[in-house]
Order: structure tokens, then C-alpha cells, then sequence
């Protein structure tokens, strides 16, 4: 027997989701912390890399290629000998801030919770209640 099929609640269902849109600019391993990083201020590269540990120089490059690219960041180039660069937020990547500052202060809250026993994280990284 197969099951009913339910009605979506959505108000409008919409061609393209606009959440899927926002997460291809924030996906990607290190993204949302290169992005905190760069909330102070510019940065060049080697202070990233002092600033995210675990970072390796390949990834970080590699993300900040793709972030420019996507108009997320904007490299600037400085006039030094030797050359460098310096890399911060554009319009774009100081208007997705307000939602990685909340993911962080739930994030923080999950961390509290968890800690505390109050819920559990399996296998997979997904929270679970342990009421």
C-alpha cells in the first residue's frame, strides 16, 4: 500500500530556490570561516592561513579564487615589493554576513547544548534529542 501524496504548504513554489542559490555562494569547505575571517577587514593571504588553522595553502588558495570569481570577495592588489594582495568582502559577501553571524550564534548554542548533554550529534553530524 502506498502512501498518500501530501500537498505542498509552500506559499509560492518558486522556479530556482533561493536558499540553493545562497548556499552555492556559501558552500565549499571553509567557506562561511574565510568569510568570518574577512568580516574585520582585509587580509592577506598568509594572515589567513595564520588565521583559520588547518587550513591548507592549496585549499585556501583554491576558495579564494572561487569566492572572487563569484563576486564574493575582491582581491586587491598592492603595490609592494615583492608584490601581494590583500582580500576582502565585496557588497555581496558583506550582505551574506548577518546570516553567517546567526549560523555562528546557533552554532554556539548547539555547542552549550551539546556539551551540556542536553543533545547529541550521531554519526552523520545531525543533532539528535536526547529527551
Amino acid at each position: 500500500m502506498s502512501l498518500k501524496m501530501r500537498k505542498s504548504k509552500v506559499a509560492m513554489p518558486i522556479p530556482r530556490c533561493a536558499v540553493g542559490t545562497c548556499m552555492w555562494l556559501l558552500g565549499g569547505a571553509w567557506t562561511p570561516t574565510l568569510l568570518w575571517n574577512l568580516s574585520g577587514g582585509a587580509r592577506r593571504f598568509g594572515e589567513l592561513r595564520a588565521d583559520i588553522p588547518g587550513i591548507s595553502a592549496k585549499v585556501l588558495s583554491g576558495r579564494l579564487k572561487d569566492l572572487e570569481e563569484k563576486g564574493v570577495i575582491i582581491r586587491t592588489l598592492m603595490a609592494t615589493s615583492p608584490p601581494s594582495a590583500e582580500y576582502g568582502l565585496s557588497v555581496l559577501g558583506r550582505e551574506l554576513l548577518p546570516a553567517i553571524n546567526e549560523i555562528a550564534r546557533i552554532g554556539e548554542r548547539l555547542k552549550v547544548e551539546q556539551d551540556s548533554g542536553k543533545i547529541g550529534i550521531d554519526a552523520s553530524g545531525a543533532g539528535k534529542d536526547s529527551d
